[in-house]
């Protein structure tokens, strides 16, 4: 769990090259995609964590007389209890997120969400392309910093590597679950797996529209059970129709930084300045 960090890159690497070798990543990266990559990516190393830290101070300054008060708790139910809370809290944040679009005080969560939705692919990258800010509203990192705080860094340790991987999974472009899911004797207990635990196809789901798409759904990251018990939950039969989301792209600036305008506060400066510059 130390090298939680080196892992992921690992096995992150792995994967990536068997997408490139397979021509996963042919043609699909626009010239924003590669800025809202690279930023989420290198950036976000840096900004993400110190956003997690943010959290565990204000965590502390709330709870100032919590500081270990749960490390009594044996590690196996320590792991599942914050599993489960960790789940449930990404849950209803990324419900939020999506249902709170265009609402009048609360868009910001959904463009801050926006970035991981407007690429029009699914691979082992996407797992990475967040917002610099969304670790400040994320459910897992208030958990995570919370269980920490109250003396279950190892637990908590546990669960990161079990979303942390799982992300990586379900966002590879390698859909092993397809065939699966279409066996005549495996099929049906697979789908009722799938009411568990969060399959590659019914992430991949969630990140297209149109047949077996639908952002509106499938808010689990790592257990499906809060979408199958708040009716979220659909299992697809193969891939969406498209990935992304429907409409115009965000400016990259806009997307990387949400839900700072950069893009489009740089966009309208233009403007000012043609506007004003002699005929």
């Amino acid at each position: 769990m130390q090298n939680l960090g080196q892992w992921v890159l690992a096995v992150t690497g792995i994967i990536l090259v068997a997408e490139i070798v397979t021509g996963r990543h042919r043609a699909i990266y626009s010239r924003g995609d590669w800025f809202v990559n690279g930023i989420c990516i290198f950036a976000g190393a840096v900004v993400r964590p110190l956003g997690a830290v943010a959290v565990a101070a204000l965590i502390g300054w709330l709870l100032p007389a919590g500081r270990g008060a749960l490390s009594w708790v044996p590690f196996v139910p320590a792991v599942i209890v914050i599993t489960l809370l960790a789940e449930f809290a990404n849950y209803w944040v990324h419900r939020g997120s999506h249902i709170l679009k265009d609402s009048r005080w609360f868009d910001w969560l959904w463009r801050m969400h926006r970035t991981h939705h407007t690429a029009k692919y699914v691979n082992v990258l996407l797992n990475f392309r967040i917002s610099l800010f969304w670790a400040l509203v994320a459910g897992l990192t208030w958990v995570m910093s919370l269980a920490v705080y109250l003396g279950q860094a190892k637990a908590a340790g546990f669960a990161v590597v079990i979303f942390s991987f799982w992300g990586i999974f379900t966002h590879s472009d390698f859909r092993w679950d397809d065939t699966i899911r279409r066996h005549r004797i495996f099929g049906p207990m697979f789908r009722g797996l799938e009411h568990i635990f969060i399959s590659p196809g019914i992430h991949h789901s969630h990140h297209g529209y149109g047949k077996d798409g639908g952002n509106y759904r499938n808010f689990g990251i790592f257990l499906s059970i809060f979408d199958w018990m708040f009716g979220t939950l659909h299992i697809p039969n193969g891939r969406p129709f498209r990935y992304g989301i429907p409409g115009s792209t965000p400016h990259w600036a806009d997307d990387a930084f949400s839900p700072i305008n950069i893009g489009s506060l740089l966009a309208s400066k233009r403007v000012k300045e043609d506007e004003n510059a002699p005929a």
